[in-house]
Order: C-alpha cells, then structure tokens, then sequence
C-alpha cells in the first residue's frame, strides 16, 4: 500500500514538491534513526512516515567530527538518497547524528579548550554542507560520565553547553547565508545520573529537540528480568519513560522541546525462574532481537503474550524453555503516544528504522496514535 500511495504521487507530481502539504505538517515529531551500516533501500521507505531522520553515525576522530573509518562512500550515498525523499515530501527533514555508543570517545577531550570546541563546529558544519543536511544530532554518550569506557571529565557539564552554543550561533549564521533554518538536536540519556551530570536547563537554550532515549532501561547484563523501554514503573527500583521525562522537565526543558523515545527491539533472558511468567525473576542474559525477530516468537505458540497494565509494557514467556522476552508492541506505542499528548511534549523517536517488522507494524501504530495520518 505505501508503495502504491508513492507512485500515485509521484505520477501526479511529477517528482515537484507540493506547497500545501509544506504548510500542512503533522502535529508531532516523529524522528527515526536509521544506521547507516545496514542496507538503506529508499525505495521501501514512506517519506510521510517521518519528520525527521537522524542518519547514524558520524564520528569524531581527532577532535572533527567525519565520515566513519571506511565509511565516507557509503554514508554518501546513504544520504544523497534519503535526500531524494525530499523530492516526495519536502517537509521531510534530514540531520546527521554525531557519536553514539562506540564513537563518544573524542567528545570530552575535543571540548575541553574553545580552540577544541571551535575545530568540532567548523567540521560538524563543513560535514553539513558536504551532504546538504538540515542539522545536526549530537548523540554523546555521555557528558560527565564514562559510558562505553569513554574519557570523561567533570567539566563536561559546562564544555557541553558551551558546544552547543557554538554550534547554534554557527548554524544560525550559516542560516542567514542560505535563508533557511538548521537543526540542532540531541540525543539524551533517561536516567538521574544523566541528568544529574548536565545542565540541561541552559543546553536545551541552544536545542530545537531533546531525544530521550528511553529504552534499554534493562539489559542482557541484569540477572533479573524486567522491562527495557516500560512507560511507567511498577516497583521503586524500576527506571521509566515517566520518571525520565519528569526529570527532563525538573532540570528546565520545556516540554515541547522533549521527544520520547521507542525501542524497535526487545531482550530476552535464559533460565529464567518460572514464576509470575518470568517476569522480575532470576535468569541468565541471552541477546536482543529486533521487532522483525520477534514476529517469530509471536508466532511460536510456545511464547504466551503478557501485558502489563502498569507498566504499560509488552512482554513474552515461555514456559517450556524457560525465555522471558521485553519488547514493544502497537499497545505500548499507544501509551506513549497518549503520554505524550498528555504531557504536551513534541513527539515520538525511535531506534532503529531497519529493525520494525516488514509491515512497518511499530512505525504505522506511532503515526496512527500520535494523530499524524
């Protein structure tokens, strides 16, 4: 059907863009990460399915922000199509995101010195202007914290914001140049330490957008089981969508700035004790599975279909082998879509594109829910 509903565009069209729909934009964000290392077909993507995609990643070698080792013709191509989707739909807006949890490393070092934080703007914009962008993500993991083994300083707090400032006074005077509006966005952690380590009240001055990342709030390393991306907790010592977003406002984000973030993927445990199906028993860490994994396991009459009205979070059980799966399905998507409404926050994020099933089951309940189609 998606398809189908292009190519009837595109013969109506002609491929021009379409003035009404540029004044008709959806009223929630709905910003998509795609992984630049798996294989990008265009083709298969709906350009109304998003806002906004957020291209991973871009890294930051020697205090400049470039193309991955081996990387530059690939993340070339990769994003000289997904601009082609602007032709479709040119509301759609394309930004780099810079880091993520292997490539943080030269963060804190680069902006330790003006000089350093001056060298990572120039090449943040000159690698803006190589792929004809519309703004930058910075997806540091993390300021002021060690998070995949990385340098950190406590002066990251400061050296942050002061990035970011340099970055939005650089757009903005790039903007007035080219008579259009750049993006700067990041990615944020959901949880207190993050927050805790950051001033996010004085960054988010200089952010259009604040992703919170809120999933992986348990993992294969836990010997228990339990939610990854639950919106509410229902127990003290569980971290929550809820609980990330109330700590995001209580640091001084506004929260039409603040977009929560879904999981496209799900963990599973081993040996799991059989009590309470599985859920927060002792087990041992197997693996993540993406959502189009998973249709597998919902297939499988071995795995029992759990919701949990609390947490407003899917889960799977299986009794027989002794697996507990987390994972997000069109109901936990609903409610946060409804939070979000609620709270007033400007939308919906997730990681990663590739892996929602081949019928787009979690992208469709995202736009359907957030009144976007």
């Amino acid at each position: 059907m998606r398809n189908l509903f292009l190519l009837i565009f595109l013969f109506a069209n002609g491929c021009s863009t379409n003035t009404e729909l540029s004044n008709n934009e959806p009223p929630f964000k709905v910003i998509g990460y795609v992984a630049g290392w798996k294989n990008l077909d265009i083709s298969a993507i709906d350009p109304f399915s998003f806002t906004h995609i957020n291209y991973a990643f871009a890294n930051l070698i020697d205090g400049r922000v470039t193309e991955g080792d081996g990387r530059f013709e690939q993340d070339s191509l990769n994003l000289a199509a997904l601009n082609s989707l602007k032709t479709v739909n040119p509301d759609l807006k394309i930004l780099i995101s810079i880091g993520g949890w292997t490539w943080s490393k030269g963060f804190s070092n680069a902006v330790s010195s003006p000089e350093g934080i001056k060298r990572l703007t120039d090449s943040a914009l000159e690698y803006l202007l190589r792929h004809q962008l519309d703004g930058l993500d910075f997806d540091w993991e993390y300021p002021g914290l060690p998070g995949n083994d990385n340098p950190y300083r406590e002066e990251d707090r400061e050296n942050f914001v002061l990035m970011l400032e340099s970055v939005r006074s650089a757009l903005d005077s790039l903007g007035e140049i080219h008579g259009k509006y750049y993006l700067n966005t990041i990615a944020s952690g959901g949880f207190k330490a993050y927050v805790d380590a950051n001033n996010l009240g004085e960054a988010q001055k200089h952010l259009d957008y604040i992703n919170i990342m809120t999933y992986d709030f348990t993992g294969v390393w836990a010997s228990e089981t339990g939610h990854h991306a639950n919106l509410f907790a229902s127990n003290d010592s569980m971290r929550s969508a809820y609980d990330a977003v109330l700590l995001h406002l209580e640091a001084g984000v506004p929260a039409k700035k603040l977009v929560l973030g879904a999981a496209f993927y799900g963990k599973a445990w081993k040996s799991v004790y059989p009590i309470n199906s599985g859920l927060y028993q002792s087990a041992q860490g197997w693996r993540n599975f993406s959502f189009k994994d998973i249709q597998l396991f919902l297939d499988n009459p071995d795995y029992e279909q759990y919701w949990d009205s609390v947490s407003k979070a899917p889960y799977l059980w299986n009794e027989k082998d002794s697996i507990f799966l987390t994972y997000e399905n069109s109901s936990s998507i609903k409610a946060k879509a409804d939070f979000i409404k609620e709270k007033g926050l400007a939308g919906m994020m997730f990681w990663e594109y590739h892996e929602d099933s081949d019928e787009l089951i979690l992208l469709e309940a995202i736009n359907k829910h957030l009144g976007n189609n």
